[in-house]
């Protein structure tokens, strides 16, 4: 069975986030073995804060991240300049990755900066959920959701129409 990790920065502090995950995570049950694995979010002390700093945050969220992904993971990093993907094409890669005896694949989510260049370099593919920008807690739960539906397309269930 492919297990599937979420490698996140930050909790979630909105309880219908939290449900809307809870659910989709039960049902991802049936597919996978299913993680979301929430490290701490860095802080910066400015309200405003320089270059420097933001750069000191991603390099510290970098590390922490990559501590958390084994050398056999399919690593896919979500980040803006990623690939536009389908809900079918996703499902397509899952499948694909399954087959060709691939395990684990963590899909990672940076904190409010984004991720470092580091785990974006240790990416197999970089994932763009949309040209929009959403919150972190919102990618989660909708990253969440696909993942559920990829595995519904796989075994042509009634979700996906």
């Amino acid at each position: 069975m492919l297990k599937i990790n979420i490698i996140c920065i930050g909790k979630i502090k909105e309880k219908y986030f939290s449900d809307a995950i809870a659910e989709y995570t039960k049902r991802l049950g049936a597919f996978c073995k299913f993680t979301i694995v929430e490290l701490a979010e860095e802080k910066i002390r400015d309200n405003i804060p320089n270059q420097s700093q933001i750069s000191e945050v991603l390099l510290a969220e970098g590390r922490s991240i990559l501590k958390k992904i084994s050398p056999s993971d399919y690593v896919v990093a979500l980040c803006i300049e990623g690939k536009l993907t389908s809900s079918e094409e996703l499902s397509k890669t899952l499948d694909s990755l399954a087959l060709s005896g691939k395990s684990t694949v963590s899909f990672v989510i940076g904190g409010s900066y984004g991720l470092s260049d580091k785990v974006k370099i240790r990416a197999d593919m970089r994932l763009s959920m949309s040209r929009m920008t959403f919150p972190h807690t919102m990618a989660r739960m909708i990253l969440t959701e696909q993942i559920y539906r990829a595995f519904e397309i796989s075994t042509n269930g009634k979700y996906h129409k």
